[in-house]
């Protein structure tokens, strides 16, 4: 692997392509331009996000884009009737004063409005900026500073209440998407009165932008979850969107509409790089239908819009394959004796099957399996689904055995924000168990600092990474060393085939007080696995002179707030009763109340300790959490990734309790 691809042959494939003048790979100005990473592997011609929509038009004009359920009817917006909604909204933002390279926040949940204000953001040289819903006042606040907002999208009257708290520098409007406008406000618009003021300015205006626009400046600004600090605004630009657009979904063997239109639910947060390049860019790319799920999908009605939509691909972060396994496996209990006993039965198989890839007998598994669970899987929504996508953060070997059961391969993608998405792609074609499959074509990696084991930090290279964090030079040069590679701070590994394996993160990475490197994932994984009873667990021990752990219990949601409950879910409570324990609730085994469960408990990680490759990997002690981890409580991320940084405040008593002499 070359260290970076030669400046000079850079500039001879880039020859007449249409770019900004730069003399660096990276920038920290919203204004900025960069050199791109193009060499023998991806000397593709470099587009902006507008030649990508137009060339789309021509192709797919006439196929539904957008679908969005209007009470009881499901209204839909063509390729061309989106195109030129685009450009409505991109003449709005222009009369309400956007100045180029400043931003849009959009503060909402996924709508047809969303995707329209974003696109036409960047027509009218804007920069696009999410916010995530769940983001408190302050931190919406600090996007809207920091991406210098001309103008603010918010959903509701909720959201609106968090821009109103304070003063901002830029801001020039603010624009409501959907509800009704409480009161009248200065410069504060209807999405009906926002699409109007677009009428007022000429095509040649925003013409002239779009033509001034070049494919490596910055349009789109992705915010990290901010666990380890403030958050950081990734640029991306009209390249990395583009570029990573067509290639990354090709390698997840996604198709393009002339050859079948592939069809998705919109959910998760689109301020998020995983959900923005899977839903919104390569939709446009290839000709997608995407159709809305409603604002309350993860409080439980994201199956009933997959069975309406019944979509050919499916993208989850993995709290959300494991609480569709959850379901399927109450469905499954709540069958008779003798179905139940053939659905396992064709589970294991399956499963084994899938193991060992023998063909003869997949099939006739499937045979069974489609007779005895079919009308399971048309109740998730998911029977013309042929694509089964998991990314955003580490998924548990347990919840990937058990879609392997169902004859489901879930198809990891590994990459990150400053990657525009995904580097490295399971598909159909590049499968292996627990893998992240192999590297996106066109894109290279490297691992450095490589151990005894084979395992160092990955390394990124290609057309997909970022410009830069806005107006952080110290932090973009940490990201990248000095030929311009990213640094991703994970660890892997990387089989004879080319196939990534995570194996852990370097800030995670647990250092004892006697000098053993532990990576957390594996043994909080094997927990989980070994007693279906827990929720999360979450290993601690840095600079400790032993291993210990929390574990919370799994338990079911408050519809209304997403909040966990005081009850256990129906797996934990079989969980209890096959070990001889009548507990129903979290509070009826918390504190040791419950001897028979927290001894089935020491039991399962004595079985764990009992596979450590040294006494320092073993868990000495733990404690049950009297609650759940959730996003609202703040354990978890927007994407429902574990917080370590925020749970070791928390529970900070119950930890030192654990190292007391």
């Amino acid at each position: 692997i070359p260290k970076r691809p030669n400046t000079q042959e850079t500039f001879e494939v880039l020859a007449g392509a249409e770019l900004a003048p730069a003399q660096c790979l990276w920038t920290t100005e919203a204004s900025g331009s960069v050199q791109l990473r193009m060499d023998e592997l991806c000397p593709e011609q470099p587009i902006t996000v507008y030649q990508m929509f137009t060339n789309s038009v021509q192709k797919y004009g006439k196929l539904t884009a957008l679908a969005s359920k209007r009470g009881n009817k499901w209204e839909k917006v063509t390729f061309s009737e989106y195109y030129h909604l685009s450009r409505m909204a991109a003449k709005g933002f222009l009369k309400l004063g956007l100045e180029q390279f400043h931003s849009v926040a959009i503060l909402g949940f996924n709508s047809a409005e969303w995707f329209i204000a974003a696109v036409g953001t960047v027509f009218a040289g804007g920069i696009m900026a999410g916010i995530y819903t769940t983001n408190s006042p302050d931190a919406c606040l600090y996007v809207a500073k920091d991406s210098r907002a001309n103008i603010i999208v918010v959903e509701n009257q909720k959201q609106l209440d968090k821009i109103l708290q304070d003063k901002l520098p830029h801001l020039k409007a603010i624009v409501q998407y959907s509800g009704s406008l409480k009161e009248k406000l200065p410069n504060f618009y209807s999405w009906e009165e926002f699409m109007g003021l677009g009428l007022e300015v000429s095509d040649q205006e925003l013409d002239e932008i779009i033509s001034s626009q070049k494919a490596n400046q910055c349009c789109a600004l992705i915010y990290t979850s901010g666990t380890t600090g403030s958050p950081k605004g990734v640029m991306l630009s009209h390249d990395n969107i583009t570029w990573t657009a067509h290639h990354a979904s090709r390698a997840g063997d996604m198709q393009p509409a002339e050859i079948r239109q592939e069809s998705l639910v919109s959910y998760l947060p689109l301020s998020h790089i995983a959900a923005q390049i899977y839903d919104l860019w390569t939709g446009i790319q290839w000709g997608e239908q995407v159709s809305f799920a409603q604002p309350d999908a993860l409080k439980g009605s994201l199956v009933d819009t997959l069975r309406e939509v019944t979509p050919t691909a499916h993208m989850g972060v993995p709290r959300v394959w494991e609480k569709i396994m959850e379901k399927i496996k109450e469905g499954i209990s709540r069958c008779g004796y003798m179905k139940r006993k053939l659905v396992t039965w064709a589970m294991s198989v399956s499963l084994e099957a899938n193991q060992r890839l023998t063909k003869y007998i997949i099939c006739f598994t499937v045979y069974h399996y489609s007779l005895v669970l079919q009308k399971l899987r048309a109740e998730l929504g998911i029977s013309n689904c042929v694509k089964f996508f998991s990314g955003a953060a580490p998924i548990g070997n347990e919840t990937l055995q058990f879609f392997l059961g169902l004859n489901i391969r879930l198809y990891e993608a590994y990459g990150m924000s400053e990657s525009s998405g995904p580097h490295f792609m399971s598909g159909p074609k590049a499968y292996r168990f627990s893998s992240c499959g192999k590297v996106v074509p066109g894109c290279r990696y490297k691992l450095v600092n490589v151990d005894a084991d084979g395992i160092g930090e990955v390394c990124f290279w290609g057309r997909n990474v970022f410009m830069g964090f806005l107006n952080l030079e110290d932090k973009t040069k940490e990201a990248l060393d000095e030929d311009g590679w990213l640094r991703s701070g994970d660890l892997g590994k990387v089989d004879e085939d080319g196939f990534l394996y995570i194996t852990g993160r370097i800030k995670e990475l647990i250092i004892t007080a006697g000098g053993e490197n532990i990576a957390p994932l594996s043994i909080e994984d094997a927990v989980k696995q070994e007693l279906p009873i827990i929720s999360n667990a979450m290993l601690i021990g840095d600079k400790r002179k032993f291993l210990s752990m929390l574990l919370t219990l799994k338990c079911t949601i408050n519809p209304e707030t997403t909040e966990p409950t005081d009850i256990l879910s129906l797996g934990a409570v079989e969980f209890c009763q096959r070990h001889g324990s009548q507990s129903t609730k979290v509070s009826d085994i918390i504190g040791g109340k419950d001897k028979i469960v927290y001894q089935s408990i020491e039991e399962g990680i004595e079985r764990v300790n009992s596979k450590a490759t040294s006494n320092a990997q073993r868990i000495q002690k733990w404690t049950i959490i009297g609650k759940d981890f959730s996003i609202v409580g703040g354990e978890l991320g927007p994407t429902m990734k574990l917080r370590r940084p925020v749970v070791l405040q928390m529970y900070h008593g119950e930890i030192e309790s654990f190292y007391r002499e």
